[in-house]
């Protein structure tokens, strides 16, 4: 699963990045994405690509109210096709969730009891330094009582590559720039948009310990997707 990413360029820089129009005013600057925050993300209408503002955590078009939507931060790229809080989003609301990187943490447990004995946060980003281009779907959803839209996203995940394996038994699904213009185009065969739900390849990531802070949704900071040795220097 994906749970905490690092989002820390603006809607503008994002624009430029993924040759959009910015149509939000995403600020940046946050290292310590959780679910229900305010995330940007890439979405196209018409043949118009733009960088909106979503909520983390897909709230289906269908549901009676909020309750659950923090839970739906992603879909498992295997079930989102068929599943019914996913399906119709995937096939007509597809988006780009650009992340500098995503959060995963190695667990170690006690033999004996299989509980968490000591868990290390990493940073898992591209080795180029651009930013992750992470498969998402979006969806709109109407308060019944004040008939208010509420814009909401979810992060798809698949098998992990060998790089993150180490960590976790999912990442989110990484798109090559090759194939943004597929995934964001409503006219995409189910076959060509399947063929894009796959781990990237381990040697275009870099991963590296980072400071435990990183484990407290308050903290924020551009300190937090530091590697662990800088925190340790006094840096």
């Amino acid at each position: 699963m994906c749970g905490r990413f690092a989002q820390p360029r603006s809607a503008d820089a994002l624009a430029r990045i993924f040759h959009a129009r910015p149509a939000a005013d995403v600020p940046g600057d946050r290292f310590n994405v959780a679910p229900t925050d305010e995330v940007a993300a890439v979405v196209q209408h018409h043949g118009e690509r733009t960088v909106d503002a979503f909520r983390w955590g897909l709230v289906p078009f269908f549901a009676q109210n909020l309750k659950g939507g923090a839970r739906l931060i992603n879909a498992r790229a295997e079930t989102v096709e068929t599943s019914p809080a996913f399906r119709s989003s995937y096939a007509r609301h597809r988006c780009i969730i650009p992340a500098d990187a995503f959060y995963e943490w190695r667990r170690e447990r006690d033999p004996a009891t299989g509980r968490v004995v000591r868990s290390e946060p990493f940073a898992i980003r591209r080795s180029d330094g651009e930013p992750l281009a992470i498969a998402g779907i979006w969806s709109i959803w109407r308060d019944p009582d004040t008939a208010v839209r509420l814009y909401t996203c979810s992060i798809l995940t698949t098998d992990p590559n060998e790089l993150v394996a180490r960590l976790h038994d999912r990442m989110p699904v990484v798109l090559d720039p090759g194939a943004w213009d597929a995934w964001l185009n409503e006219s995409t065969s189910p076959i060509e948009l399947r063929s894009l739900l796959r781990p990237a390849p381990a040697e275009s990531l870099d991963a590296y310990a980072v400071s435990p802070a990183v484990n407290n949704v308050r903290n924020e900071g551009h300190e937090l997707l530091a590697p662990l040795s800088r925190w340790s220097d006094g840096v």
